[in-house]
């Protein structure tokens, strides 16, 4: 997901809350999310960096994390969202409705979802081609079958990656706009 060259527009309509940046690993969560922040001038917290260590080290391993590993995670992420001093935009998997919902109940404003979504042959090609990531493709299929479909949520866009990061981020932008 290499797109240097696009510069989003500043939208002129925006969301006020804070925005999650969804989806199974692979899907593009940090380069749409950071892409986005700098769109809204909102800071950008990338999820993955708040795992604590024993996840990393589970990841790595291949084994898939359980609601368990996930909860303190969650955790992490909804308190950074709190001490925001305003809005910002977060890359986080969010895979279950339950996720979600901490969430929701942690962001000091009302919180959108965009759901980035594609077919598992897109997805693994990705995971096969980007480096320096602790998550190997061999856990796409368990984060796919954890995987409770947004769509439909109140506050939530799904966006098909299957089309260029500009084109993602411009109708991630677009939709978010409408809210």
């Amino acid at each position: 997901m290499t797109d240097k060259k696009h510069r989003p527009a500043a939208p002129a309509h925006r969301f006020p809350g804070s925005l999650v940046v969804m989806g199974v690993s692979g899907s593009g969560k940090s380069s749409v999310g950071e892409r986005i922040a700098k769109a809204y001038g909102y800071p950008f917290i990338e999820g993955d960096a708040l795992h604590p260590p024993e996840n990393i080290k589970k990841m790595s391993d291949g084994v898939p994390l359980t609601d368990d590993d996930r909860w303190p995670w969650l955790a992490a992420i909804g308190r950074k969202l709190a001490e925001s001093s305003g809005p910002a935009v977060v890359a986080c998997s969010a895979l279950k409705l339950s996720y979600r919902q901490k969430l929701r109940e942690s962001a000091p404003e009302e919180l959108a979802f965009v759901y980035l979504h594609g077919t598992e042959a897109v997805l693994a090609e990705r995971m096969q081609h980007r480096t320096g990531h602790f998550m190997p493709p061999s856990l796409l299929e368990t984060q796919l079958a954890t995987l409770e479909d947004p769509t439909g949520e109140a506050n939530t866009v799904a966006i098909d990656i299957d089309q260029p990061l500009a084109a993602i981020v411009d109708e991630a932008l677009a939709a978010l706009g409408k809210m």
